[in-house]
């Protein structure tokens, strides 16, 4: 009864994508029947077939009739009763990527009987030796089986496995079609939220012969995308920004109209914040002008922003680093600033961890570094500072060193002739003014025995290089610093509240750190993925994360991810771990795979992978995502801007893609992209 099993069969898969394999062997079999092989996309049989790769055996016009077969090219596998044999069954197919040409049992013969052709120089060869001559074997990978899910006819599934291998005969090998050719592209990315994102692109190479299938657009699934990681790498002006860029753009046209995905753009090169001529004069910004807001360190003419401080008094740790950077950057290497420059200073939540002895050598540093922000200059919100609570002692705590009588004593007796020391400091000038004197004595008196207790220096290194810095013998101090008040706002906390309220609002925005150091770059990805993950997480605690996500994007992530990190508490490590959890995402860049962390790259969803150089590269992202085994030598040899290898969590293996150019429209909804060429 095949008949009424094909019947039966053909109900039962209406409306499943999978039905356009039963409309495209039929086909075949008419094209068969009617010995029109030259419009058939048939390309041969089956040599060999195992459960995780096949040998085919076809021939030049099969190749020929479908516009060719280059390698990392889809193909088709079926068993021959699939359209009507004795035992119907319901429609499936096995998908193949060509990975190489193989040689034949005849390869020697053929080999052989080249030789002797070109030896005597034959013009051209007789019908049956050409006939015998086109034959030729292909190594395929076999990546896995669409079928119609038995518990459902009309849903689509796909299993990376096969459920069966027979003998090689009963099996035929096509080229797809278009139709066949959207269903294994596009026929499992998830309805919702779908974006287009570019071409299906199997080669490099641009020439097309007739037959071959082009202009096959590939989606993806913002879904995909809210609370995942996803990861781009390549050689740099070959796409990734261009990419992400799409990217953001299609999450925000996929939210518009519910506002539940704010992003955050660390934008290092300015590229998404300020209009430029490879996006046609136009941004991300400035296409979505309603929904983004920019930050910025330097406001750009044209571009409206926000300005983007710090608060050098309240970040004492993460700001020095930021000082020392610009100082090197200016030239400043006298020895007492490059001493100031190479302290170390405590991160103020780490000091109550310590003991009183260490807690007090702590405090008595960033009070040494406030002096010195505010003798250069700086201004400072003190309500603010107390705020803080900083506290050693019940003594030494806010404002007050609080050093012995017996030190103040003498100080103010040297430095400012015999006249008793004042009241112990209660503000930022009495500390800076205090200071100074203790600076003054310790330098001219440096033999005193008050500066020693219980065989140790009152003043170690890093706090005598404080205190020459604040009071050089010679040199302008502190003075040094006021080029960068520029960078200082004494409320700049408070733009942290105001990026979180705009990504809970789901608005885009973006950091403009295109003239920043990288100093600079990395306290604020340091300062704002912290802030952004504790606000997550209180939602989460809290029950009401509801549709809410964060989706951060970082470009040169090997600063933020390096690979030998073994910090797994830090809030990047935390992103990698927890950040699905609490509904974070993130889009990193970077050059090569190996320059990031392990962790990291075993817990990313999403890739996007431009040209690589290195076949220690390719050999490491095939390790930790193995369905990027077999396609390492594209990877290697391609090197067309645009040109990617995309993986997503609807794709169960590598689509290579040719992204569209992003071009910034001003409305959603229109078109966003032309082609990118090389």
């Amino acid at each position: 009864m095949p008949d009424l099993g094909n019947l039966v069969n053909v109900a039962a898969t209406q409306g499943n994508p999978i039905d356009a394999l039963r409309t495209f062997l039929q086909r075949e079999d008419q094209m068969e029947m009617a010995r029109r092989t030259a419009d058939m996309r048939f390309v041969g049989y089956v040599l060999e077939l195992g459960f995780d790769s096949a040998k085919i055996i076809t021939s030049d016009p099969y190749k020929i009739a479908v516009g060719g077969i280059p390698r990392g090219s889809f193909l088709i596998m079926t068993p021959t009763g699939a359209n009507g044999g004795a035992q119907p069954a319901p429609p499936h197919f096995t998908l193949l990527r060509v990975t190489g040409v193989s040689p034949t049992p005849l390869s020697n013969q053929v080999q052989q009987t080249y030789f002797e052709l070109h030896k005597k120089s034959m013009p051209e060869l007789d019908v049956w030796t050409q006939s015998e001559l086109q034959w030729g074997a292909l190594d395929c990978d076999v990546l896995g089986m669409f079928y119609a899910n038995p518990a459902n006819m009309r849903e689509l599934h796909f299993s990376g496995d096969v459920n069966n291998v027979v003998s090689a005969h009963r099996y035929k090998v096509f080229a797809p079609d278009e139709a066949l050719l959207k269903l294994v592209v596009n026929g499992m990315v998830k309805s919702e939220q779908r974006a287009t994102i570019g071409n299906l692109r199997t080669m490099e190479c641009g020439l097309f012969s007739d037959g071959a299938v082009t202009g096959i657009e590939v989606s993806i699934s913002m879904r995909d995308f809210k609370g995942c990681r996803t990861a781009m790498f390549g050689k740099t002006r070959l796409g990734k920004s261009n990419v992400v860029k799409l990217l953001a753009q299609a999450m925000l046209d996929a939210t518009e109209g519910d506002n539940s995905v704010g992003q955050l753009i660390f934008d290092i090169n300015g590229e998404y914040a300020n209009d430029n001529p490879q996006d046609g004069n136009r941004s991300i910004r400035s296409a979505n002008e309603a929904r983004c807001q920019v930050y910025a360190l330097t406001a750009r003419p044209g571009t409206p922003s926000r300005p983007l401080r710090l608060n050098f008094y309240e970040q004492p740790a993460a700001c020095i680093e930021v000082l020392a950077s610009l100082l090197e950057q200016d030239g400043q290497r006298s020895n007492y600033i490059r001493s100031f420059a190479s302290v170390s200073l405590p991160d103020l939540a780490d000091i109550a961890a310590m003991n009183e002895s260490d807690r007090s050598r702590a405090v008595r540093k960033v009070q040494a570094y406030w002096a010195c922000l505010s003798k250069a200059g700086f201004r400072a919100d003190e309500d603010r500072l107390r705020g803080l609570r900083l506290y050693a002692t019940q003594y030494i705590k806010g404002f007050d060193c609080h050093f012995n009588q017996s030190t103040r004593t003498a100080a103010y007796a040297a430095v400012r002739n015999g006249a008793q020391p004042p009241a112990n400091p209660t503000n930022l000038d009495e500390l800076q003014a205090e200071l100074e004197v203790i600076a003054q004595w310790r330098r001219e008196d440096s033999s005193n025995p008050l500066l020693m207790s219980s065989g140790r220096p009152v003043f170690d290194a890093e706090m005598t290089a404080l205190l020459e810095f604040l009071n050089p013998a010679t040199g302008s101090g502190p003075s040094v610093l006021r080029a960068y008040q520029q960078y200082h706002a004494a409320d700049a906390g408070n733009f942290q509240t105001e990026i979180l309220q705009l990504l809970d609002q789901g608005r885009t925005v973006i950091l403009d750190l295109g003239n920043a150091t990288d100093s600079i770059r990395r306290y604020f990805s340091n300062l704002l993925s912290t802030a952004v993950f504790r606000a997550q997480e209180t939602k989460f605690v809290s029950n009401t994360l509801g549709n809410r996500y964060v989706q951060l994007y970082f470009e040169e992530a090997h600063n933020l991810f390096p690979p030998e990190s073994k910090d797994l508490t830090g809030v990047y490590a935390r992103f990698a771990k927890e950040g699905a959890k609490f509904h974070i995402g993130m889009v990193y860049s970077t050059q090569s795979p190996s320059t990031i962390n392990r962790e990291l790259l075993a817990q990313t969803e999403n890739f996007f992978v431009g040209h690589l150089s290195s076949q220690d590269e390719v050999k490491s992202l095939a390790r930790v995502q193995i369905a990027f085994s077999g396609v390492e030598d594209d990877i290697l040899r391609a090197k067309t801007p645009g040109y990617m290898r995309m993986l997503t969590m609807s794709h169960r293996f590598v689509i290579p893609t040719q992204a569209f150019r992003f071009e910034a429209r001003p409305a959603a909804g229109t078109p966003a992209a032309a082609l990118a060429q090389g």
